[in-house]
């Protein structure tokens, strides 16, 4: 048994690696096909589409990194024209970046409201933004940070970096893009860098028929997926596809409300990622919540860039050779 579980260590370690490999330093990234992520004022009605007005998020940082990195943040302020208002503009987002033991580590952290010791580490630095013109559409960026002032994660074979957005005054909703940049001034990628979250708060593209896509790890003790979705808006359908399953419908939530469905995972779909489509019919704004957990109530964590890449469904063809007997 403990063999076992040391070789699905080194494969988890292994397949962090890999998907690490590749450029996700922008969050939410090209692939994911989100518009951005969302937070609102701590006054704002639950009903337009943030349920608790916190969001967390992880930056991973490979071990081999030695340069400082840096958190940059799009669009900060509430005060634009991607930013949702309630009437005028007064809304303030605090972000703050934590590191050291506990950032990643405590359960709190990971926690899918923010509640208890969610705050946990070391707080590295801090900002409050309202409506300030120069950083309206521009970046304003955190750092630099040593890679080693994260913490130090073995699970992931990197250092782990927090940033928490906390809608602290106002009703608007704040739109806002994160990326992990190796530069101070301008968006250059880390080799090896990733983000991951356990809950996102974000805003889908406006389109028609445009696909967002959510890309949770199955490690190899889950036997059962609950997804949970707020505020969908009966906006269109999520389905999930992984390796050995086609896709199938989950269940969608009305406006301000909750509403989960559970996933039986197969043997062959554990240690791999699935692929959670949430495909839009309107052509109007929608701003939602999205949390995964396991058979045990254990928040999931989905990356930016799958683990062990996108998967696709293995379609078997069954053939069966007919022999013709032909007489003369």
């Amino acid at each position: 048994m403990k063999f076992k579980i040391i070789i699905s260590s080194l494969l988890f370690s292994w397949m962090i690696c890999c998907a690490l490999q590749s450029a996700a330093q922008s969050i939410p990234t090209e692939g994911e096909h989100i518009d951005f992520l969302m937070t609102f004022g701590n006054r704002a009605e639950k009903t337009w589409g943030d349920d608790d007005h916190v969001q967390t998020y992880f930056f991973a940082i490979p071990k081999t990194q030695t340069q400082a990195v840096y958190i940059r943040i799009f669009d900060p302020t509430t005060s634009g024209k991607y930013d949702q208002i309630n009437n005028q503009f007064n809304t303030k987002t605090k972000f703050s970046v934590f590191g050291g033991k506990g950032a990643y580590s405590d359960k709190d952290s990971r926690n899918i409201d923010p509640v208890g010791n969610y705050k946990a580490g070391n707080l590295l630095a801090s900002h409050t933004f309202g409506n300030e013109v120069m950083y309206d559409d521009g970046w304003y960026t955190f750092g630099p940070f040593n890679p080693q002032e994260g913490e130090l994660t073995e699970e992931l074979n990197s250092y782990v970096f927090k940033i928490i957005a906390e809608g602290i005054e106002g009703d608007d909703g704040n739109a806002y893009r994160y990326y992990l940049s190796s530069d101070a001034k301008t968006n250059k990628p880390i080799e090896g860098g990733n983000g991951f979250a356990y809950e996102m708060s974000f805003r889908l593209l406006y389109n028609n028929n445009e696909k967002a896509h959510i890309y949770p790890f199955v490690d190899k003790n889950v036997t059962a997926l609950k997804q949970s979705n707020f505020d969908f808006d009966n906006d269109g359908e999520i389905r999930v596809t992984s390796r050995t399953k086609k896709s199938h419908p989950m269940e969608v939530s009305g406006d301000g409300t909750w509403i989960s469905s559970t996933e039986q995972i197969d043997e062959s779909e554990r240690n791999t990622s699935l692929d959670i489509q949430l495909i839009k019919k309107g052509q109007k704004p929608n701003d939602m919540v999205f949390y995964l957990t396991n058979q045990y109530n254990q928040s999931i964590p989905f990356f930016s860039v799958p683990l062990g890449g996108i998967p696709k469904y293995k379609y078997k063809v069954d053939m069966q050779l007919k022999i013709i007997e032909v007489t003369k």
